[in-house]
């Protein structure tokens, strides 16, 4: 029997394990339908560092990716699994008119002058999250809060409607098709993995006209990146992308010239054209409350919190 607090999540990644962590604080009964096993969604490939990467400006947004970052920033200090607070070095080559939009979000972004070919170095912390142990812990939450989480995979969203009166989309890329979405497509992620040589400081380079290049470094390993590329399916590793990652990687960073290849890995962000669609679904005859919660693209970990909150809000009506 349901219950009006009873809110169904479908989405078992980072989006839709917050969202219902927060429904919970705020009373709510919930089930997690989570498609796949943790190791297999996209959350597990995601380099996982606090940026708003590929998202425009938008208020918003800025909200979201500021709310989270004080929560990561916290849950660090707490010591949650895998979640670092890193000081991070944002490397610029155009020329510097100002902070960028989501710098007020980091609360302590400085802007420095750079040696060529750069014009500016950004220095800010940033939270990084080691996304298998996170999740686990994201997991465990849900279920210490009272809440299911089950493996199941909607063939429609409105199969929710038997399980509890509202329903959250989180569904990521699948969102596509199950809510007739077109803006929805994916954004092939392409990182290598390599032993950390002793590195602490994350450095990204994204004007690189080579590619977008970051090195991200955690407890035993440096994720090196990377690729963005729209409307690309395919999620097979390309050996001459990852050595021009690794070219690229090694020329911003060249105490990894020797570190060793622990493994490979490529998924494919949910990105959707004109943002993340947050937003209460018109109300069909016969259903529930359908709240939509995806399209955050490479920036899920980023806004995870912020947005949850809000989700959260759209789905209890409060």
């Amino acid at each position: 029997m349901t219950h009006t607090r009873d809110v169904l999540v479908i989405g078992g990644g980072v989006i839709g394990l917050t969202t219902a962590i927060t429904l919970q604080q705020r009373g709510a009964r919930v089930t997690v339908w989570a498609a796949d096993d943790p190791d297999e969604i996209v959350s597990t490939v995601a380099a996982a560092v606090w940026y708003p990467s590929h998202t425009d400006s938008d208020p918003r947004v800025l909200r979201w990716a500021r709310d989270t970052h004080a929560e990561l920033l916290r849950q660090a200090g707490e010591g949650v699994p895998g979640v670092v607070a890193r000081p991070t070095r944002m490397l610029l080559r155009h020329r510097y008119a100002g902070p960028p939009w989501w710098g007020d979000a980091t609360g302590d972004l400085v802007a420095e002058p750079a040696a060529a070919p750069y014009t500016t170095v950004l220095r800010f912390t940033a939270p990084t999250v080691e996304m298998v142990p996170y999740l686990a812990w994201l997991r465990r939450r849900v279920e210490d809060g009272g809440g299911r989480v089950l493996r199941r995979r909607a063939r429609r969203l409105t199969e929710g409607f038997d399980a509890a009166p509202t329903v959250v989309n989180a569904t990521g890329l699948a969102a596509g098709w199950l809510a007739a979405d077109p803006a929805v497509y994916p954004a092939r992620g392409h990182v290598l993995l390599v032993a950390n040589p002793g590195l602490t400081t994350s450095v990204r380079d994204e004007d690189d006209p080579a590619g977008i290049t970051y090195v991200h470094p955690r407890r035993h390993d440096v994720v090196l990146g990377g690729t963005f590329q729209p409307n690309v399916w395919d999620t097979r590793p390309d050996p001459q992308t990852a050595a021009a990652i690794r070219r690229r990687c090694v020329a911003l960073v060249p105490e990894l010239a020797d570190a060793p290849l622990l493994g490979e890995r490529v998924g494919l962000r949910p990105a959707r054209h004109g943002g993340p669609r947050v937003e209460v679904a018109p109300v069909e005859a016969g259903g529930g409350r359908l709240v939509h919660a995806y399209g955050h693209g490479g920036a899920g970990v980023t806004l995870s919190w912020g947005c949850a909150a809000e989700i959260a809000r759209l789905a209890l009506g409060d």
